[in-house]
Protein backbone atom coordinates (compact mmCIF):
# COMPACT_ATOMS: atom_id res chain seq x y z
CA UNK A 1 0.00 0.00 0.00
CA UNK A 2 1.23 3.53 -0.69
CA UNK A 3 1.50 6.02 1.71
CA UNK A 4 1.87 9.27 -0.14
CA UNK A 5 -0.41 11.81 -0.16
CA UNK A 6 -1.78 11.04 -3.64
CA UNK A 7 -2.85 7.61 -2.59
CA UNK A 8 -3.60 8.11 0.98
CA UNK A 9 -7.67 8.25 1.89
CA UNK A 10 -7.01 10.56 4.52
CA UNK A 11 -5.65 12.96 1.80
CA UNK A 12 -8.03 12.15 -1.00
CA UNK A 13 -11.15 12.44 2.03
CA UNK A 14 -9.95 15.68 2.91
CA UNK A 15 -9.85 17.84 -0.45
CA UNK A 16 -12.62 16.85 -1.31
CA UNK A 17 -14.33 17.89 2.52
CA UNK A 18 -12.38 21.26 1.94
CA UNK A 19 -13.91 21.70 -1.42
CA UNK A 20 -17.43 21.19 -0.21
CA UNK A 21 -16.93 23.38 3.17
CA UNK A 22 -15.14 26.43 1.16
CA UNK A 23 -17.74 25.92 -1.40
CA UNK A 24 -20.56 25.73 1.41
CA UNK A 25 -22.19 22.78 -0.06
CA UNK A 26 -23.84 21.01 3.33
CA UNK A 27 -25.24 18.21 0.59
CA UNK A 28 -22.08 17.32 -0.74
CA UNK A 29 -20.44 17.58 2.98
CA UNK A 30 -23.20 15.28 4.04
CA UNK A 31 -22.11 12.59 1.12
CA UNK A 32 -18.92 12.41 2.52
CA UNK A 33 -20.30 10.97 5.79
CA UNK A 34 -21.11 6.78 5.81
CA UNK A 35 -25.24 6.82 6.36
CA UNK A 36 -24.74 6.08 9.49
CA UNK A 37 -21.53 8.54 10.95
CA UNK A 38 -20.66 9.81 13.88
CA UNK A 39 -19.91 13.46 14.23
CA UNK A 40 -18.70 15.38 16.70
CA UNK A 41 -17.95 19.31 15.86
CA UNK A 42 -18.14 22.52 17.71
CA UNK A 43 -21.56 21.84 19.16
CA UNK A 44 -22.11 20.29 22.50
CA UNK A 45 -23.37 16.85 21.37
CA UNK A 46 -22.43 14.42 19.08
CA UNK A 47 -24.61 13.39 16.03
CA UNK A 48 -25.16 10.48 13.75
CA UNK A 49 -26.36 10.44 9.94
CA UNK A 50 -26.20 12.35 7.15
CA UNK A 51 -29.16 14.23 7.88
CA UNK A 52 -27.75 15.81 10.93
CA UNK A 53 -24.24 16.27 9.01
CA UNK A 54 -26.18 18.15 6.85
CA UNK A 55 -27.76 20.07 9.27
CA UNK A 56 -24.75 20.61 10.81
CA UNK A 57 -22.78 22.02 7.84
CA UNK A 58 -25.98 24.42 6.66
CA UNK A 59 -25.87 25.90 9.66
CA UNK A 60 -22.09 27.28 9.28
CA UNK A 61 -21.67 30.66 8.07
CA UNK A 62 -20.85 30.63 4.25
CA UNK A 63 -18.02 32.96 4.48
CA UNK A 64 -15.96 30.68 6.65
CA UNK A 65 -13.02 28.31 5.02
CA UNK A 66 -10.71 25.96 6.11
CA UNK A 67 -6.98 25.52 5.97
CA UNK A 68 -5.72 22.06 6.21
CA UNK A 69 -1.96 22.03 7.58
CA UNK A 70 -0.36 18.27 8.37
CA UNK A 71 -2.63 15.55 7.23
CA UNK A 72 -1.09 11.78 9.15
CA UNK A 73 -3.17 8.77 7.88
CA UNK A 74 -2.69 4.99 8.37
CA UNK A 75 -5.01 2.10 6.73
CA UNK A 76 -5.83 -1.35 8.38
CA UNK A 77 -6.63 -3.43 5.39
CA UNK A 78 -8.62 -2.42 2.46
CA UNK A 79 -11.68 -0.98 3.87
CA UNK A 80 -10.72 1.17 6.89
CA UNK A 81 -8.33 4.04 7.21
CA UNK A 82 -8.29 7.17 9.43
CA UNK A 83 -5.63 9.80 10.82
CA UNK A 84 -5.52 13.15 12.08
CA UNK A 85 -5.43 16.60 10.12
CA UNK A 86 -4.85 20.14 11.61
CA UNK A 87 -6.68 22.11 10.27
CA UNK A 88 -7.89 26.20 10.77
CA UNK A 89 -11.52 27.36 10.24
CA UNK A 90 -11.37 31.30 9.38
CA UNK A 91 -13.10 33.97 8.49
CA UNK A 92 -12.96 37.58 6.96
CA UNK A 93 -13.72 38.70 10.50
CA UNK A 94 -10.44 37.51 11.84
CA UNK A 95 -12.28 34.59 13.72
CA UNK A 96 -9.84 31.89 13.97
CA UNK A 97 -10.28 28.18 15.16
CA UNK A 98 -7.67 26.00 14.80
CA UNK A 99 -8.59 22.49 15.46
CA UNK A 100 -6.75 18.75 15.36
CA UNK A 101 -9.01 16.61 13.49
CA UNK A 102 -9.66 13.00 13.62
CA UNK A 103 -11.20 10.62 11.42
CA UNK A 104 -11.88 7.27 10.58
CA UNK A 105 -12.94 5.79 7.27
CA UNK A 106 -14.64 3.39 5.68
CA UNK A 107 -14.40 1.94 1.58
CA UNK A 108 -17.81 1.49 0.39
CA UNK A 109 -19.90 1.67 -2.80
CA UNK A 110 -16.51 2.88 -4.69
CA UNK A 111 -14.84 5.39 -2.32
CA UNK A 112 -14.05 6.82 0.88
CA UNK A 113 -16.17 8.22 2.87
CA UNK A 114 -16.61 8.95 6.86
CA UNK A 115 -17.34 6.91 9.24
CA UNK A 116 -16.31 9.07 12.76
CA UNK A 117 -15.29 12.32 12.83
CA UNK A 118 -14.23 14.53 15.61
CA UNK A 119 -13.14 17.87 15.86
CA UNK A 120 -10.91 19.22 18.85
CA UNK A 121 -9.96 23.07 19.49
CA UNK A 122 -6.58 24.14 20.02
CA UNK A 123 -6.66 26.10 23.22
CA UNK A 124 -3.26 27.25 24.96
CA UNK A 125 -4.04 26.59 28.17
CA UNK A 126 -6.09 23.63 29.56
Amino acid sequence: MSTDAANDPMHEVLRRWQTAFDSHRADLMADLFTPDALFQGFGPETISGRDAVRGYYEAVPDYRRAHLGDVHGYRIGEQVAGGFADVTFRDPTGWEAPVHLSLVLQYEDGSWRIRQYHASRIVADH
